[in-house]
């Protein structure tokens, strides 16, 4: 498909032809309202061509004082006409963007995941840089998005931002859903490996030394058990981060709440990512790691892994300073005695832990509903990410 790789702010008077799903548009203004005439041409240089023709032919009737907004069928070619007045035919369509947004944010969230309340705030971050707040100016949206944002976070904000209208039009608040359909003329290439380089866990011998690692750190040695009970859980790092003890049992545990960043500030919100909540059974390794660290008088109320003053951990402080530093520490390959060389660590940011643990499940033939039942994911998705080939399996003679 012919797509233009550049949205350029048209001049005054001037006609602009669109692709919206896949199908040539002529945009233009006059006399202060916005017209879309539709002409059912598919996106391909010929056609462009043609509707060309179309958009210098509506230039030169409005430079002549020719034109007829009544009279548009001599400009279509085969299809149907639509007009936005911008100027709102009652109250309800005077709403701007970020109200229907933040009333859209308001009865969606309680029912929502940590996850996809940060995405609602990530949102409405994009919502305030944009300088186009009316839904009259949709268009003007999508070309700012596409200019200063990257094209997948683009197409995810046009997503949210056309369901966020849907909901408008429902609750009879808006007329029409004027980003219907945008998210889509955002193309993708999905470039090679890039699974991989998502999902890259480590090897267990390699898990073992950091471990070994973050105890024999001066700093941040304390974080230790934190890592040990992320490799050998699997959890989300927001899960451990709210335990308290009065969710460890002494034959297992049950994840209930997340410490997240709601889109203004970090908060604990009940209830986890994909479930109300989790049981862990506890095994024999994991049982040495809660009991190394659970004071003899533990309070029920306090934090399982606080940080050093006592409070919830702050995650993006601990990855930038406490695993970088470890584990840069451990990337240099390591000649042993004998002449045996030790290769280094390759440095991966600490969810990988949370990958090790599936993938390490895997190798010992944990069933795939097993295991998303351990951490918290649909068993489709384990076996879509995690169920790689053996090479070691040889082929059969058939």
């Amino acid at each position: 498909m012919y797509s233009p790789k550049s949205h350029k702010k048209a001049r005054t008077g001037s006609v602009q032809i669109r692709s919206s799903n896949n199908r040539l548009q002529l945009v233009f203004s006059f006399c202060g309202k916005r017209h879309f005439v539709s002409t059912g041409l598919g996106d391909s240089p010929f056609n462009r061509k043609q509707a060309q023709d179309k958009a210098l032919e509506v230039e030169r009737d409005i430079a002549y004082g020719e034109f007829d907004p009544n009279n548009l069928d001599k400009y279509k070619a085969l299809a149907a006409l639509t007009t936005v007045d911008p100027t709102p035919t009652n109250s309800n369509e005077g709403l701007e963007l970020p109200e229907i947004w933040n009333r859209y944010r308001e009865v969606r969230s309680p029912k929502k995941s940590a996850s996809t309340i940060r995405m609602y705030g990530w949102v409405a971050n994009h919502i305030s840089r944009c300088p186009y707040k009316l839904l009259t100016e949709a268009q003007a949206i999508f070309d700012w998005l596409h200019a200063n944002v990257p094209a997948d976070s683009t197409k995810r904000v046009l997503t949210q931002l056309s369901a966020s209208c849907k909901w408008a039009k429902k609750s009879g608040l808006i007329g029409g859903n004027p980003f219907q359909g945008m998210a889509s003329e955002i193309k993708l290439e999905k470039p090679d490996g890039e699974e991989e380089e998502e999902i890259n866990p480590f090897t267990r011998e390699a898990r073992d030394r950091i471990i070994a690692a973050f105890k024999a750190d001066r700093y941040y040695k304390r974080y230790a058990p934190l890592v040990e009970f992320l490799f050998f859980t699997g959890c989300r790092p927001s899960e451990a981060i709210a335990l308290q003890w009065k969710h460890i049992g002494r034959q297992e545990i049950t994840f209930r709440r997340v410490f997240i960043y709601n889109g203004k500030k970090f908060v604990i919100q009940e209830g986890l990512k994909t479930q109300k909540l989790r049981k862990f059974t506890i095994n024999a390794q994991l049982a040495e790691i809660i009991t190394s660290i659970k004071p003899e008088n533990f309070d029920p109320e306090a934090l399982v892994f606080p940080s050093p003053e006592g409070k919830h951990i702050d995650w993006h402080n601990f990855t930038a300073r406490a695993w970088k530093k470890v584990l840069m520490s451990l990337s240099q390959d390591i000649i042993l005695s004998g002449g045996e060389v030790q290769p280094g660590i390759e440095y991966r940011n600490p969810y990988q832990m949370r990958h090790t643990f599936c993938s390490l499940c895997r190798e010992q033939d944990i069933p795939s509903i097993q295991l998303a039942k351990w951490v918290g994911n649909s068993a489709e998705m384990i076996d879509r990410v995690y169920a790689k080939p053996v090479s070691r399996i040889p082929v059969p003679i058939l």
